[in-house]
């Protein structure tokens, strides 16, 4: 390519908009983003249907939205819990006490 170097980047570039209010002159905080993170699979579908739909507000305060907006997500996703809460529950297995004396009634006899 005659020595010119190009470069793909992939990751997320500043959000030039953070602070700045929008058109009704307001900022999305930590309650707006969690309620675009709880809602962000449904709106992901309608986005790729109707192209004045977004996933992420970017008229938002920072930290906080972002925070949560992965809150959102993971109460929708289920979290931490998610993976180590299955592993848990597989391997925990209840019985019915009935169940157990019938079961031990019938090795006695």
């Amino acid at each position: 390519m005659n020595g010119k170097k190009v470069e793909i980047v992939l990751a997320p570039g500043p959000n030039a908009l953070v602070m700045s209010p929008d058109e009704k002159g307001k900022v999305a905080g930590f309650w707006r983003g969690f309620l675009h993170g709880s809602i962000a699979p449904i709106t992901f579908i309608i986005s790729l249907f109707n192209h004045n739909v977004h996933m992420y507000e970017v008229h938002n305060n920072g930290g906080w939205y972002n925070f949560g907006y992965l809150l959102g997500l993971s109460v929708i996703f289920g979290g931490s819990r998610g993976g180590a809460g299955a592993a848990g529950r597989a391997k925990a297995v209840r019985r019915d006490p009935s169940q157990a004396e019938t079961e031990a009634s019938g090795m006695l006899s």
